[in-house]
C-alpha cells in the first residue's frame, strides 16, 4: 500500500511558533561498535519530516516516473526541505532538532547540493542536544533525555533499521518512524522550556540534570566558552558538531 499523503495543502501559518523536523538517510550501514556513522557520508536522504507544536505534520519523500516511490531525494528535493525550514525561519518560527546541526542539515546540504542554504539554516537552529554539549562537553540522546523527563513516547523502530525497512518497501512503515522522532523532539522540547533544565537517564540507570533556562540558536553558542572536559580521556572537539559550516 503506498504511503499517505500527510503533506498540507497550504504551508505552515506564520503563527506557528515552533517546528521540529527530522531525516532519515537511505544508505544502509551496519556500524561496528563505537563506529562514527558520519564517517560513512555524504548519506543520500529518503525522507524527512516536520511537525509544527499543534501538531500538524509534513513529509518530503520521492516519487520515481512510474509513481512507486524512490529511494531517495534527488538534489531538489532535498534542497526543497531546506528552503522551507528557512521559510519558516524567516517567518518567526522556531525550527528545532535534536542533534540537527551536526546530522541533519549537514546532510541535507549535501543532498540538496547547497551548503550555504544548509548553513543559514543551522545557524538560526534551535538544537537542545547542542547547547547541552556545549555546557557538557559530551552529547546526549533524546532517548535518554525523554526518560529522564518522564516522557514515555517511545521509538517506532531503530534508526540504523530505517534505511532496511524503506529498502524492503515498507515505506509507511518509515515514515511513521520519522513523523515519530519529530514529535518526539517536540514534547521534548517542550518539557525542556517548562522545565528550565535538561533531565536524562544515564546509562547506570541514575537520573542526572543540566539547567537550561532557555534555548539558544547555533549562532548563539558558537563561541561559548568550553567546558571543562579535564574528567575525558578523548573529548569531543566541537568542531565534530560545527566544521562543515566554514565550507
Amino acid at each position: 500500500m503506498p504511503p499517505r499523503d500527510t503533506t498540507p495543502t497550504l504551508p505552515f501559518e506564520r503563527t506557528q511558533t515552533r517546528i521540529s523536523f527530522d531525516i532519515e538517510i537511505a544508505d544502509e550501514i551496519d556500524l561496528a561498535p563505537g563506529e562514527d556513522l558520519d564517517q560513512h557520508g555524504p548519506f543520500q536522504i529518503s525522507c524527512a519530516a516536520a511537525i509544527t507544536d499543534c501538531g500538524r505534520l509534513k513529509h518530503w519523500y520521492a516519487r520515481d516516473n512510474s509513481g512507486l516511490v524512490a529511494r531517495s531525494l534527488d538534489s531538489g528535493g532535498a534542497r526543497a526541505v531546506l528552503v522551507h525550514l528557512r521559510e519558516a525561519q524567516q517567518s518567526g518560527a522556531m525550527i528545532c532538532a535534536w542533534n540537527g546541526l551536526s546530522f541533519d542539515l549537514r546532510w541535507l546540504g549535501h543532498a540538496a547540493a547547497d551548503m550555504p542554504l544548509a548553513r543559514e539554516v543551522a545557524l538560526d537552529l534551535f538544537d537542545p542536544m547542542f547547547q547541552f554539549f556545549v555546557l557538557r562537553g559530551f552529547p546526549v540522546g533524546l532517548a535518554s533525555v525523554a526518560a529522564g523527563l518522564g516522557i514515555d513516547e517511545k521509538k517506532l523502530m531503530h534508526g540504523a533499521d530505517a534505511p532496511k525497512e524503506w529498502a524492503r518497501g515498507n515505506h509507511q512503515a518509515v515514515l511513521d518512524y520519522v513523523a515519530g522522532d519529530c514529535k518526539l523532539t517536540d514534547t521534548v522540547i517542550a518539557r525542556i522550556l517548562a522545565a528550565g533544565e535538561i533531565r536524562w537517564r544515564t546509562k547506570k540507570g541514575s537520573l542526572s540534570a543540566q539547567a537550561m533556562p532557555r534555548l539558544l540558536a547555533v549562532r548563539e553558542l558558537l563561541d561559548a566558552p568550553l567546558p571543562d572536559t579535564s574528567w575525558m580521556s578523548e573529548p569531543m572537539p566541537r568542531a565534530k558538531f560545527t566544521k562543515w559550516l566554514e565550507c
